[in-house]
């Protein structure tokens, strides 16, 4: 293993979401590591603009091309619904500053979205008072994913908004490796009443012990909800053929003109819509199996220096939750933003759909957490 990977790997995995905000669980980044931030530039106007996938697939383009230029080595990263930020070792560096510029290439001539990326030295972040600490939480037994806190994750993001730690987006035609990624599910329906985006970060100042005891409750909340509000229902999302993505994953696909590309995917998309329409077992793919970890592998609730949901949830839900956030921020505990949609979405990331550990990025499927953080920033206004 790299020093990455022993670093990252050796961080034990904890399983009860509620457990969340202990500080013991999260280990300080060493030093010399490195965080990488993306967003897309005017988010908003592209989620007025309907183009929400379009969106979502930037994000996880993110995360699928430092993974494939990491050749799979395990790094903590979060998907943050318009973007993502990740750490890395210093081994890892330049692979990931490559597909960084890459993939902001791929966002501009492919999906016409402007993204900004930047890496900020740990260093840096600490120089500035702020911390960068990780934890992985175990959803389920198929695979862990990162948690941080500290500070420096919204440090690193702000820093990169004002231009600081820029990495310039890579020559014309330059395309990342974006192997994996997919966008093959359709929009997932609320069954309880509706999907909601939250975002909740510490205000300026805060009481550490106060934030705490707001997310826990926020938590605790959830929790007693049917399923802990997951979006996704227990037999895995609609699928459909043609998929509605059809156009995103032809664009992720290297070499060869568009128009092959479509058809490839066409072609493809339709065996595996078989495969999983009729629960056929082919070559150690077992449909059922693979639905069942879509579900336990989707990445509903997170924190990066502030919680992150989408939830599917009944309109009292939804009532308690905003009542508890609103008197936080009156008593100067938390920002925070709220969003309320009709649907979630899915966009997957399977290097292979032989092993366990795929991951499914969840958001809201009419704005989601770019409205959330719309929403957050109107508060502080």
């Amino acid at each position: 293993m790299t020093s990455g990977e022993s670093f990252y790997g050796g961080i034990p995995v904890f399983r009860g979401f509620t457990s969340l905000m202990d500080p013991a669980l999260y280990a300080p980044l060493p030093d010399d590591w490195s965080i990488g931030v993306a967003d897309i530039v005017d988010s908003t106007k592209a989620i007025a603009a309907q183009r929400y996938k379009a969106v979502n697939m930037a994000g996880a383009a993110v995360i699928a091309a430092v993974t494939n230029a990491l050749e799979g080595r395990e790094f903590p990263f979060v998907f943050g619904g318009d973007g993502a930020s990740f750490a890395v070792a210093p081994g890892d560096l330049e692979p990931a500053r490559e597909a960084l510029a890459a993939t902001a290439t791929w966002v501009r001539e492919d999906l016409d979205l402007t993204m900004r990326v930047a890496l900020v030295p740990v260093s840096a972040i600490r120089a500035q008072g702020l911390d960068v600490r990780v934890a992985r939480f175990g959803p389920s037994a198929n695979l862990s994913y990162a948690m941080f806190s500290g500070g420096g994750l919204a440090f690193a993001d702000a820093a990169m908004k004002r231009g600081e730690f820029a990495v310039p987006a890579a020559s014309a035609g330059t395309q990342p490796d974006l192997s994996g990624l997919s966008c093959r599910f359709e929009v997932i329906p609320a069954s309880r009443g509706l999907i909601l985006s939250i975002l909740v970060m510490p205000a300026r100042g805060a009481d550490p012990h106060a934030f705490r005891k707001v997310i826990e409750d926020i938590i605790h909340l959830v929790e007693r909800s049917p399923d802990g509000a997951r979006p996704v229902p227990p037999q895995g999302p609609p699928l459909k053929w043609p998929p509605q993505g059809l156009e995103y994953e032809a664009r992720t696909r290297r070499g060869g003109p568009l128009l092959a590309r479509r058809a490839s995917v066409l072609a493809y998309t339709l065996f595996v819509y078989l495969i999983m329409r009729f629960d056929l077992n082919v070559g150690g793919f077992v449909p059922k199996l693979y639905r069942r970890q879509v579900v336990e592998n989707s990445d509903f609730r997170k924190y990066d220096d502030g919680l992150r949901m989408i939830l599917d949830c009944t309109p009292q839900l939804e009532r308690a939750l905003s009542d508890r956030l609103a008197i936080a921020a009156r008593d100067g505990i938390v920002r925070y933003g709220l969003y309320q949609q009709d649907a979630a979405m899915m966009t997957c990331f399977t290097p292979s759909a032989l092993r366990s550990d795929h991951v499914h990025f969840i958001d809201g499927a009419r704005g989601g957490y770019a409205s959330a953080a719309t929403a957050l920033k109107a508060m502080m206004a």
